[in-house]
């Protein structure tokens, strides 16, 4: 009997879930099509012809010098041992502009380039770099070079067949197909502005610098990393995409640098809680703006949250960044924020990034300095009778600042006749344009150079 009734309350529970949950099932009649047959073979070749010329090949030599330890600026330079070093690249113009890397060709004394199906090994020039999104054009003398096609990244979407073209581990040209995974991936700390599509196509180290295509052959990224935990692929590869490539790509060819449209606020997201109080919108929070910035003079406030930039929707703090950076400076842009759960909307006059102050950071002819580290401060004070100065934390090789001399982990002292003792000093000795005298303190030395 005991037996009887559990039997009949398992039953009428399963009856009472069936009636809870109404299942949704797939058509038992669906048809299956075998992809394979006798009379055809699946492939890609046609697609991959076209394109594959459009991918090349890049060795590199650097002469490397060991780094020097901040603390003790009085150390002799370490010996400069020259490396080589591969990578990939994309030919985006007939007659021999490529795109690859940052990293790629960084710091290198000298740049090799093939191209598939063709024996000649050409010597490259490097026209420009952009560290912060890990963007390099290099030139080959060449013509009627089979440049890539490009296709509108802000199309791609998830699930797209891609393949990755590029030169893993040096072994020469190589093809991998995947899909994309994700897109408009940010916040990995790879490079400052991140706005990567994710695939699954396998990548490697080598395949940096080389093609993210779709399955009609068309760009839509330019290959740059991986996340990885062994160093191989793990099917993680993250790609520039080709919308951001040809913005920076060509102010890169023109000018030889690639300078970002400044906004002067301090952003961060808004978590679920805070967007309560913004009729539940996402966008970018405004949390600081500076001082005589092109945002404080548009009347914008902490607290406001900036929703679309020129009609681009603005989703989260990495969106803002990418959209600000991507303008020319100086543009004019509307703004389109939240204030008080009232949208306002106001006209902005971007400012330059090339020579404004950033989290403690001033780039200057190409220079970009920052404050002394303590420890370093109270070395020099105490070894040179040096009262302060600024650190020079990285040179952009195609600069000014490089040609005639100044290098990394250079301290600026003074120039013309004020002392710089921090950041402020450097950014209000700098404001004018004329030829100005800098006297740089290295390794227990002092000299003058003229910038």
């Amino acid at each position: 009997m005991k037996k009887i009734i559990l039997i009949c309350l398992i039953t009428l529970s399963m009856l009472n879930a069936k009636n809870g949950v109404e299942f949704k099932y797939a058509d038992e009649n669906t048809q299956r099509k075998n992809p394979t047959s006798q009379d055809f073979i699946l492939s890609y070749n046609n697609v991959l012809e076209s394109v594959r010329t459009s991918v090349v090949n890049i060795s590199t030599k650097k002469t490397i010098t060991a780094q020097r330890r901040y603390q003790n600026p009085f150390f002799f330079e370490q010996p400069r041992v020259p490396q080589g070093t591969s990578g990939s690249g994309v030919i985006i113009s007939k007659d021999g502009y490529i795109v690859t890397n940052n990293h790629v060709v960084s710091g290198a004394d000298e740049i090799k380039v093939t191209i598939a199906s063709d024996k000649k090994t050409y010597t490259a020039k490097l026209i420009g770099t952009d560290a912060k999104s890990d963007i390099a054009i290099i030139k080959i003398d060449a013509k009627n070079l089979n440049a890539v096609t490009f296709f509108n990244s802000d199309k791609v979407k998830v699930g797209d067949v891609v393949f990755a073209l590029g030169n893993p581990f040096g072994v020469g040209e190589t093809i991998t197909q995947g899909i994309v995974s994700a897109t408009r991936r940010s916040g990995i700390g790879i490079v400052e502005y991140e706005d990567f599509i994710q695939t699954d196509a396998s990548i490697n180290p080598g395949n940096s610098g080389g093609a993210l295509i779709n399955s009609a052959g068309n760009l839509i990224g330019i290959n740059s990393a991986i996340i990885s935990r062994s160093g191989g692929n793990d099917g993680i590869g993250l790609a520039i995409p080709s919308n951001m490539v040809t913005s920076i790509a060509t102010q890169l060819i023109d000018s030889g640098k690639y300078v970002r449209a400044y906004l002067g606020v301090g952003i961060t997201d808004v978590n679920e809680n805070m967007s309560s109080f913004y009729d539940n919108n996402y966008g970018g929070l405004i949390i600081n703006i500076e001082e005589d910035s092109p945002a404080s003079k548009a009347g914008l406030k902490r607290g406001d949250l900036i929703i679309s930039i020129n009609g681009k929707n603005v989703d989260s703090a990495s969106s803002l960044k990418n959209i600000v950076g991507s303008f020319q400076p100086f543009r004019v842009v509307n703004i389109k924020f939240l204030r008080d759960k009232k949208i306002d909307v106001v006209n902005v006059k971007l400012g330059s990034l090339d020579k404004q102050l950033v989290a403690g950071n001033l780039n200057y002819k190409g220079m970009n300095v920052t404050s002394l580290p303590k420890d370093l401060h109270r070395l020099l004070k105490n070894n040179s009778n040096i009262r302060g100065g600024v650190l020079v934390k990285d040179v952009d090789i195609n600069s000014e600042a490089y040609s005639i001399g100044i290098a990394k982990d250079d301290i600026v002292i003074q120039i013309e006749d004020k002392e710089i003792i921090d950041i402020n000093d450097f950014k209000s000795a700098v404001t004018s344009q004329e030829k100005k005298r800098v006297y740089i303190f290295r390794r227990g030395n002092v000299f003058a150079i003229v910038l």
